[in-house]
């Protein structure tokens, strides 16, 4: 019998900031809006649910964290059905921080699974590309915005 690992969606990115500073824009959604969602209804904690929204393709989630260990490590049940999202944050030489995120627990058959996967995979690129941009040049890509222009597939 052959066993597969369950499909999971891995990204990473070198951010030349201070990890407390890269920490601080997934937590605070004053931050995060300026390179993913456009509306967060709280700092991301362990202590209750935030709402995310994307407006401009009128989608939301709520984001539970159900571990948070400041300027190392979140992990956060989202989406639905939910997956689990767990951000690394590696403080590297020279004040840059090495950040990586996972997202796995896909739903579906193996085919639905490896599916959202590869698009979680595309998602988070862009998530981390546009932090990049906002934290080391004060640049907003709208890379999220710009994914879909004709609106979020539904297929």
């Amino acid at each position: 019998m052959e066993i597969r690992e369950a499909p999971t969606a891995e990204a990473g990115m070198l951010i030349r900031r201070p990890v407390s500073d890269v920490f601080e824009a997934i937590v605070d959604p004053a931050i995060t809006t300026k390179f993913w969602f456009t509306h967060g209804s709280g700092r991301l904690d362990g202590g209750k649910p935030v709402q995310w929204e994307w407006r401009m393709y009128g989608v939301s989630t709520t984001v539970n964290v159900s571990e948070i260990v400041t300027d190392k490590k979140i992990v956060m049940i989202w989406s639905d059905p939910p997956t689990t999202v767990v951000w690394t944050f590696t403080e590297m030489p020279d004040e840059t921080t090495f950040l990586e995120v996972r997202n796995f627990g896909f739903a579906g058959n193996g085919d639905e699974q490896v599916k959202a996967a590869v698009g979680s995979t595309d998602g988070f690129a862009l998530v981390l590309a546009g932090a990049k941009a906002w934290l080391e040049q004060g640049l907003m890509l709208d890379l999220i915005g710009d994914r879909h222009p004709r609106g979020v597939p539904t297929g």
